[in-house]
Parts: structure tokens; sequence; C-alpha cells
């Protein structure tokens, strides 16, 4: 079976699509899937099941992009073809099968993506890290070692918490009394994000700070399937921790969590007073302004909300140790 998977240049929406690509591999005898996407999203499908080859579509003028894909695709007789940017590319292919998705903006983009193949309930997003990524995991974080992750960072400032209630609040939850007292903490970013989260390097203790800042996608999500929680903002992290099981806890001002809320069992948002509508009609909003949008979510919600996850989480592990009678 020879699929084609058309999916997203960003980081959080490739891994959304993973679910998908993974029911695909599934789903079908021998597969040999070309996954199609943007370069940052590429290293997320290493190693995925079935996939034979990553076309990446670095950005061009004139959508040259999409002709340099045509043209990479065009001689094959696909057996499935699915394009999750709705493009017209699917429609030009020679395949047997074609699924496109259509714009919804009413429903979490998990749902959203089952449905171009009618999957209820969707697949949900997973990863598939190497046995060598996930030693060194476990050589990093050994087993019985709380961890609290954090991702203070994201491509939009509007959408970051401040830094320094990031470490007000990781500092509460692993000093004397907290919910996770004694845990190091786990620092992530993208590359080049030192200089934002400066605050951890001087106030957290090195043998207690963790630093993975520019790590590797895949390594990362190894990581994050041996923390005990992650809290970060609405980014591509947030979703990687989520597909990786960890207790993901999502902050969430000018974005919609309606949409983009961490998807899984394990997962749950929390945001400031202000819903998205009543942040998108204050006259006052600048879409280009640099300033956060975030700062009226206090500390004391995020911790009340991060406790409140890590007990659900208890009880849901819990519940699957219970023995069948």
């Amino acid at each position: 079976m020879k699929a084609l998977f058309i999916t997203s240049n960003r980081i959080g929406d490739a891994i959304l699509s993973t679910g998908l690509l993974g029911h695909l591999a599934e789903a079908y005898d021998n597969p040999e899937i070309t996954v199609a996407c943007g370069p940052v999203a590429a290293p997320l499908f290493a190693g995925a099941p079935g996939v034979v080859k990553v076309h990446t579509m670095r950005k061009e003028k004139w959508g040259k992009h999409w002709l340099r894909l045509l043209r990479g695709v065009f001689t094959t007789r696909w057996d499935i073809v699915v394009d999750l940017r709705g493009s017209a590319t699917a429609y030009i292919l020679w395949t047997r099968k074609r699924y496109v998705l259509r714009p919804d903006h009413t429903r979490p983009r998990v749902e959203h993506i089952g449905s171009v193949m009618g999957l209820t309930p969707p697949p949900s997003p997973c990863l598939w890290p190497s046995e060598l990524e996930r030693a060194a995991a476990r050589k990093r974080l050994p087993t019985g070692e709380k961890v609290l992750a954090v991702g203070p960072t994201a491509n939009w400032p509007k959408k970051m918490w401040p830094v320094e209630a990031y470490l007000d609040l990781a500092l509460r939850l692993t000093g004397k009394g907290g919910a996770l007292e004694g845990a190091r903490i786990l620092l992530t970013g993208g590359p080049g994000e030192q200089e934002q989260v400066q605050a951890f390097y001087d106030r957290v203790p090195k043998d207690q700070l963790i630093d993975e800042i520019g790590a590797k996608l895949l390594s990362t999500y190894a990581q994050f399937e041996r923390v005990s929680l992650f809290i970060g903002n609405d980014s591509g992290l947030m979703h990687l921790a989520a597909a990786a099981g960890a207790p993901t806890l999502g902050l969430f001002g000018p974005t919609r969590d309606d949409l983009y809320a961490p998807w899984g069992e394990n997962a749950s948002f929390v945001r400031g007073p202000r819903s998205y509508a009543q942040i998108m009609a204050d006259p006052d909003y600048d879409f280009h302004s640099p300033a956060s949008e975030m700062a009226d979510l206090t500390v004391e919600a995020v911790e009340q909300a991060a406790m409140a996850l890590l007990n659900r989480t208890e009880k849901n592990q819990e519940k699957r140790r219970e023995p069948d009678i």
C-alpha cells in the first residue's frame, strides 16, 4: 500500500496529525508511506512505522514548494493520498482513494483531523523515538525520580506566560510542601531560546535544573514519557508532552483552547479571567505588539490547576491498577 501523507509545516499541528499517520501504518498491510511536511516538523517522522520517505517542503515564492512536491510524487500510482492542508495536490495525483481535510473551526483539532477518514473516536497523537533515544532518557531521568517539565517559550510572545511566573511556580511546586517536593526541573524550549529563560539559570540550583533547551524533538519526547508533570504555553512542546502521555497542563490566552487544548486522558488547560473572545475584542489589543496577553493568569491559579491534574492523573492510574472482578 503506497500512501502520500501531506501534513503541516508547524510542529504542533504536525504532532496532532501523527495519530492519523499511525492509523494508516496499522490499518494496511505493508504500508509504504511518504510524508510531506515543513522542515521544522520533518524530524518528528524519523522512525515512524511504514514511513519510507519524508519530503521536506521549504516554502518558496509563488508556491514553488508545491510544484517541487508534485514533481516528486506525480509519477507514482498511489493507493491513498491524505492531504491535511487542503491543497489541490490530492486531486491532481492518480490515487485509488483521496482524503482532503476541509476547514472546520468548531471542534478540537484532533477530532477534525480524524474526521477526514471518518474515524470516531479519532486516533490520539503519538511519536516513535528510537531505543537509543529512550535509553538516553532513562539515563538522564532515572526511574522513580520526580521531574517537573516546563515549556516557558512559544513562537509568539503574546501567548507566553511571563518567565518569572514560571520560575515562581516551579519553585513552589518543587519546594518544601509543594505537590512535587524535591523534584528536578526539566527546562525545555527551541534552539537559541536560552536568553528568554535566563531567570531559570540564575535562580534554580544547577543540580536541580535539567537544561534541554534546543534538544531534538524525539529526544525530548522520550524524556516527556518519564516526567511527573509538564506545564507550558500553547506550543508544539505542549502537544509533544501530551502525545507522550505526560500529565500536561497547557496555559492559554490569545489562542483557542477549544481547538488546541492538549489532547489526552492526562491533559488539561487553564487560562486567566478573560476568554479568547474577550481578549480579541479588547480595543487595546495589538496583534503585532510583543506584550504578553497572559499576565492576568496568576501563579496561584496555575498551581491549583496543576495540583488538580496531578490528583486526577493519580486516580486514573489507580483505576488501571484495580483488578477486574
